[in-house]
């Protein structure tokens, strides 16, 4: 049975094939080998993309190195191999590819292939964070506002929060707009921009955004002078 890490690698491979819309701090395979071993992994080529990843990883490239680490891990290609998996992730992640380093830190915050370990995932996510990955920081927010591997903090909550919204991320804008609608917490209360935010994330699709979207349209509608 594939992990849910297992969809990474295949959203990496497929955007850098041009099959995905969005893949955050994704590096480009420059090399003939990674190329190869991509364009093996979309056609489902599992066995021959996965020795091509790791002569390609061998060789230092970033990009086969956080693929061939997801296929051990998933047990793509052959058998599963969770410590070089880990391993090869670990690499990635220590050569600055932003998108190793938040999957690493999402292994410590799920628990999967390691004892969960909320403050390490802390770390691994303000790393990527700080270099601007979305998802990176839209978990980085989850955290300071659970007080989960770091102190509770709603101010770098929404800061984080408003940094994920401004990269696209759908969850981040409806939270965005909440915080903006409700105020407080070092966020001064408009509806307008709340509106804005609740109408970026109705875009993407979420109900939930565009019935707010639609409720502050109604109230500032209300608000305007007679």
């Amino acid at each position: 049975m594939r992990t849910a890490l297992a969809s990474v690698a295949a959203a990496v491979s497929l955007a850098i094939s041009g099959g995905a819309a969005h893949a955050d701090n994704v590096p480009k395979p420059t090399d003939l080998a990674t190329q190869n071993a991509v364009a093996d992994y979309n056609a489902g080529n599992f066995v021959a993309a996965r020795s091509e990843f790791r002569r390609a990883a061998q060789k230092g490239s970033r990009l086969a190195e956080f693929n061939y680490a997801m296929m051990l891990l998933n047990g793509e290609g052959g058998p599963a191999d969770v410590p070089e998996g880990k391993k090869w992730l670990r690499r990635a992640a220590d050569a600055n590819m932003t998108h190793a380093q938040y999957v690493y830190g999402k292994m410590y915050d799920d628990g999967q292939f390691v004892e969960k370990d909320p403050a390490e995932a802390h770390r691994w996510f303000l790393r990527a964070a700080n270099q601007g990955h979305v998802q990176a920081e839209l978990a980085l927010a989850n955290q300071f506002l659970d007080g989960r591997g770091t102190a509770r903090d709603n101010v770098q909550a929404f800061n984080w929060y408003k940094k994920a919204a401004e990269g696209g991320d759908m969850t981040a804008q409806y939270v965005a707009g909440s915080f903006y609608e409700r105020g407080g917490d070092g966020v001064e209360r408009n509806l307008n921009v709340a509106r804005a935010y609740y109408a970026a994330a109705a875009a993407q699709g979420d109900p939930a955004a565009k019935l707010k979207y639609l409720q502050l349209s109604a109230e500032l509608e209300h608000q305007k002078p007679q």
